[in-house]
């Protein structure tokens, strides 16, 4: 192996660790309700969308908003991330992640737990890793009271007015395969 071989090979290593370390960030930053930290994690032109439409912000100062507002009704929260997949193409600059989470939360007066994956796009922008695109689809997300059983039902997509179906597993190709 050459120089440069070792040098391609050092420079994707700490790319993984420093993404890694800014998923840990997001958690971190979420449940400390700290908005500045928020919008360090991002690029500029990035994304935070979530499949039900909940969530839709681009930009930097639209996902700071959108966020102000998750936290005028959130409580204490405390988010986990689990397995991170990351994937590396050509480019030295530009990865792909999927993360799994899940997060404790007090949501409208109303302890809740989720389960949840980020689809990320992360872009290292003058040094630094940054979220370019986030997207957050659900296993379920339900009031504590709802958790027992709650994998059994169809609509496990319990935080809004309306109880809906849950973005995952049931659309995944594999699961289909596998489920009349």
């Amino acid at each position: 192996m050459n120089q440069a071989d070792s040098d391609r090979r050092i420079d994707r290593i700490e790319a993984e660790l420093a993404i890694r370390a800014l998923a840990a960030r997001y958690c971190f930053a979420i449940d400390d309700h700290d908005l500045d930290a928020v919008g360090d994690l991002f690029t500029d032109d990035a994304r935070v969308w979530s499949r039900d439409g909940v969530m839709d912000a681009q930009g930097r100062a639209a996902i700071v908003e959108q966020y102000r507002g998750r936290f005028a009704v959130l409580g204490p929260s405390n988010h986990v991330s689990h397995d991170h997949w990351i994937r590396f193409g050509d480019d030295p600059d530009l990865a792909t992640g999927l993360l799994s989470a899940h997060a404790e939360l007090y949501r409208n007066d109303t302890p809740m737990v989720t389960a949840l994956r980020y689809t990320d796009e992360y872009r290292r922008v003058g040094g630094q890793w940054r979220i370019a695109d986030r997207q957050l689809t659900f296993l379920y997300y339900v009031p504590l009271a709802d958790y027992p059983g709650i994998l059994g039902a169809e609509d496990r997509m319990r935080a809004y007015a309306v109880p809906a179906a849950a973005d995952y597993p049931e659309g995944l190709p594999g699961w289909r395969d596998y489920r009349p």
